[in-house]
């Protein structure tokens, strides 16, 4: 499922010469969002992104995607040269900024399926460096697996607010997972939350991790984290970027 979205931006941007990206293959996502920067600076227009903000002094600057040819699957980015989960920068206000700005754009998944799922059951997610396309950070927005949306369902009331292992497999991986309180979920920091992993301070290059808001039914509330480390984690794939469950079966 990463691919796709490299393989459709690089068909989109196939017309831009190799040289602009230090990577010509990494480099796709930066060159597409320099694109949009360009647009946004010159004309006030964020094409060929859904919307452009360029920041201020007290606000990072960040980007919202639509992977070319899928309706529902977006992205959001730093307009700044961030290269992805691993990078320093993002243990920091930065790192809250952007997730708050992921949040933000949750609606454009919600809108694409004309409201059939509420933005608040949209997934986010950021893969690992060997898990990942490009060296870019992106966050995904898209629909959760119906299965996943089950497990959550069934197991939410064993995750409390410190990281601890997940009580079943999702997609045959071992997870731990964390809840964020709903009143802390705009100040929260993914990135910081995934350094207090036990033994994985100074290694998530190899980590990736999932979010979506908990159950309705849940009466904690608040969002779940679910996290792992592997050499090429990627947590997409507890997404579903077809959308099944909005289409068919909202229930899970």
């Amino acid at each position: 499922m990463r691919g796709t979205l490299v393989v459709a931006t690089l068909l989109a941007f196939s017309a831009m010469p190799a040289a602009i990206a230090a990577n010509p293959v990494r480099d796709v996502l930066w060159v597409a969002l320099q694109g949009c920067v360009l647009a946004k600076k010159a004309a006030g227009r964020s094409f060929p992104c859904l919307a452009v903000d360029l920041g201020d002094a007290a606000r990072p600057g960040t980007a919202v995607l639509r992977a070319p040819g899928q309706p529902t699957h977006t992205v959001v980015m730093p307009t700044d040269s961030v290269s992805g989960i691993e990078a320093s920068v993002l243990q920091g206000p930065r790192g809250a900024a952007y997730w708050r700005a992921a949040l933000a754009a949750r609606h454009y998944v919600s809108d694409a399926l004309q409201g059939r799922l509420p933005a608040s059951a949209v997934g986010l997610e950021v893969n690992s460096v060997g898990g990942r396309s490009q060296d870019q950070l992106h966050i995904h927005l898209d629909c959760m697996r119906r299965s996943v949306v089950a497990a959550l369902k069934a197991h939410g009331d064993a995750v409390g607010e410190s990281w601890a292992p997940f009580p079943v497999p999702l997609e045959e991986v071992s997870y731990v997972a964390m809840r964020v309180p709903a009143d802390a979920m705009a100040a929260f920091n993914p990135f910081a939350a995934l350094a207090r992993v036990p033994g994985w301070q100074g290694r998530l290059h190899d980590a990736s991790f999932a979010a979506v808001e908990a159950d309705p039914g849940d009466p904690r509330g608040g969002m779940i984290l679910l996290a792992y480390r592997e050499p090429e984690a990627s947590a997409e794939y507890l997404m579903d970027h077809s959308c099944r469950m909005a289409k068919h079966d909202r229930s899970g």
